[in-house]
């Protein structure tokens, strides 16, 4: 038997293996004030306000024994993994390596670049670190997901027509089934999140499909809450 979850364009079939749960980027950097999108002049508290219902997903999936992956974008301390193209553009107030109020800006291992305390990996599940937008870019995701025969992926995090889509795109590219939970994404600029969520679901789902977390997690329940 086959279960769905009701989603745009049409509904979202799951499979008998288990789908993965991707979240995306959702650290101090990006979401709290002080970070790189505070510096870029943000308004970070478009992104705050998702955190609860990102908490209900992935509080949904540990509930059903699915697999989550958890994404940082992050730079090595001496930034070697950093283009001079990627370091040099913009106008932030502060540049990736900077020092922050949370430490060096987008740099692994200092403070800022945490996932938020209340959305933290739990053991068993993997956090990948990425250098780029998207994460299949210089990491293992792939070499994971194929490891473990995972074939539909669904997506939480940010930001939604940044790294969210890329990583979406990436992984439509390499043959996954993906699936974006809209109220569980955002982007600092609300016309950019609608632009995304329609250019995903356009011409019959050519990225993939999109739904809401209760929609996600009631399709779920029914196809992996009784086994």
């Amino acid at each position: 038997m086959t279960f769905f979850i009701d989603a745009k364009p049409y509904p979202y079939a799951l499979p008998e293996n288990k789908p993965c749960l991707i979240v995306i980027d959702m650290q101090r950097d990006f979401i709290e004030p002080g970070g790189f999108g505070d510096a870029l002049g943000n308004k970070v508290e478009l992104l705050t306000a998702i955190v609860p219902t990102v908490k209900k997903l992935l509080d949904g999936f540990r509930r059903l024994d699915l697999p989550i992956v958890h994404t940082r974008e992050c730079h090595k301390p001496d930034l070697s993994d950093c283009p001079a193209s990627k370091l040099q553009r913009g106008k932030a107030a502060l540049k990736i390596g900077d020092k922050g109020p949370m430490g060096r800006i987008l740099i692994d291992g200092d403070p800022g670049n945490e996932i938020l305390d209340e959305l933290k990996p739990l053991p068993g599940e993997l956090e990948i670190t990425k250098p780029g937008k998207g994460s299949f870019y210089a990491t293992p995701l792939d070499e994971f997901l194929k490891e473990e025969q995972i074939t539909h992926l669904i997506f939480a995090g940010v930001t939604t027509e940044v790294c969210v889509q890329t990583t979406m795109r990436e992984a439509n590219d390499r043959g996954y089934e993906c699936l974006l939970v809209e109220d569980a994404t955002e982007s600092y600029f609300p016309e950019f999140k609608r632009a995304a969520l329609e250019m995903i679901v356009a011409q019959g789902g050519i990225v993939g499909w999109t739904s809401t977390c209760d929609k996600t997690l009631a399709g779920l329940e029914q196809a992996y809450g009784k086994r």
